[in-house]
């Protein structure tokens, strides 16, 4: 576990209310609310529109491929958007960990 292992922090010299209030932690707390919020919106938008447009209209009971329909390759879709979202997040939360990283080093109680 070398080097996947998370380097230690010494988190019990760390003022945590002093840190939050810094103008660094809160601009960290907005590009992350700034890259987290479209794919919530989207994601929920995705997640209730299937059971709205199963339940309530006959689009997706249309033949997509063969015998398929279009309600099969909505709900694939899905998986195939919650996998991509979580590999997209992934290689984004390293850069944001970084920073929480640094933002805490700078505010180590000496």
């Amino acid at each position: 576990m070398g080097s996947t292992a998370r380097k230690e922090t010494h988190s019990s010299n760390v003022d945590y209310e002093r840190l939050v209030e810094t103008p660094e932690f809160r601009a960290l707390v907005k590009r992350k609310n700034a890259f987290l919020i479209p794919y919530v919106v989207f994601f929920f938008a995705a997640y209730f529109i299937l059971p709205i447009l199963t339940g309530f209209t006959h689009i997706l009971e249309t033949k997509a491929i063969g015998w398929i329909t279009w309600t099969w390759v909505y709900s694939l879709a899905m998986f195939v958007m919650v996998w991509s979202f979580a590999t997209i997040y992934l290689k984004k939360a390293y850069s944001f960990d970084k920073d929480a990283e640094h933002i805490i080093a700078k505010n180590i109680i000496k």
